[in-house]
């Protein structure tokens, strides 16, 4: 693509910094009318599966994670996780969001025997699974590399790879609210080994908890610049910080909740600064149905997963939670029309004449 005029660092943190919420709105809008023509707002009827919440990473933001000794820690076994694919098939579902605690003991053929359970019994389920972290991780007690680990997932059943993991990829917030997590550059390199290997991904990040406004910058130049070198991450999502029953907010007290003017800030210039994106989703479930729908008009173009099932940020306070029907009637309230999609983006099913 043409990248001679695209948005530079100094220009996306001075439109942070000094434009005004109306103005990011209205260009942030041009933008996705350029990308989204046709006005489609889409969304994908999912379920979350943790098929384990035992980890030993111990980041400091999360209150999902338990150690193995734990009383309630678990790894679902095959008939329940069987049971949680059933009921989602039930309400028109297509697509698990497959992630667990990074375990500490669980190698590749654990993995490979999982994926190939639930491709092999449910063929018409898209598995998007194992964060990046995940991945560095059954790399590394297999003694393999990244390229291996996806190259034999993939084979089992794998399709994609979300974005979790990436808070902000900054290494100075990085060694403070996850020192255990892999860096920056080897989160990247995860991304691009499957991108590589025809697995696509999405891009997140996690702010409000002690990152600069050039930080963020910084995580966006990160993702632009791996998209260019791959075209391989179909959307970028963004949320803040839930801090309820975290170890960070026990570290840092003064750590404040994050508005809704500044989620909208950031979200509209992410629409500007990520260029080649062509993607952005709402964060409904940590801001609210109300926010949700006020991202549509900031740049977000899709409202993400229906949810049936979520449980790592509702672990830290985060309650939100939208049907099918619910999330039809608030894209139609913007004037813009509802489609029902796959995790590729593919129109499934239109609600709208």
């Amino acid at each position: 693509m043409n990248t001679s005029n695209r948005m530079t660092n100094k220009e996306a943190l001075d439109l942070l910094q000094n434009a005004s919420l109306l103005d990011l709105g209205q260009m942030a809008s041009k933008r996705k009318l350029e990308l989204h023509p046709k006005k489609i707002t889409t969304f994908v009827v999912d379920r979350n599966i943790n098929y384990t919440n035992i980890c030993w990473v111990n980041c400091k933001f999360c209150a999902f994670y338990r150690h193995q000794k734990d009383d309630d820690a678990y790894i679902l076994t095959y008939d329940e996780i069987d049971k949680k694919i059933d009921e989602l098939l039930e309400i028109g579902g297509t697509q698990i969001l497959f992630q667990g605690g990074v375990h500490p003991k669980l190698k590749i053929d654990f993995y490979e025997d999982l994926v190939e359970h639930i491709s092999t019994k449910y063929p018409d389920i898209t598995i998007h699974g194992f964060s990046a972290i995940e991945i560095d991780y059954i790399a590394k007690i297999s003694k393999i590399s990244y390229r291996e680990v996806l190259k034999r997932l993939k084979e089992k059943g794998l399709s994609s790879i979300p974005g979790a993991g990436a808070e902000i990829l900054s290494d100075k917030v990085r060694d403070i609210i996850a020192p255990q997590k892999l860096d920056t550059k080897d989160w990247l390199e995860v991304h691009r080994q499957a991108h590589k290997l025809d697995i696509k991904s999405t891009a997140t990040m996690m702010f409000g908890t002690i990152e600069t406004n050039e930080q963020i910058i910084e995580h966006w130049e990160n993702i632009r610049n791996l998209q260019d070198e791959t075209g391989g991450f179909r959307a970028f999502i963004m949320w803040s910080f839930q801090s309820s029953n975290t170890q960070l907010l026990k570290e840092i007290p003064n750590i404040e909740p994050q508005s809704s003017n500044r989620y909208l800030r950031l979200l509209a210039v992410a629409r500007l600064y990520l260029d080649n994106v062509k993607n952005i989703q709402s964060s409904w479930v940590t801001q609210g149905s109300y926010i949700g729908q006020m991202a549509l008009l900031f740049g977000a173009n899709d409202l993400g997963s229906t949810m049936m099932e979520e449980n790592v940020v509702s672990a830290a306070g985060a309650k939100n939670q939208m049907n099918q029907d619910q999330m039809i009637n608030l894209i139609k309230d913007t004037g813009e029309k509802p489609a029902k999609r796959n995790t590729a983006y593919k129109i499934l099913e239109k609600f709208y004449t």
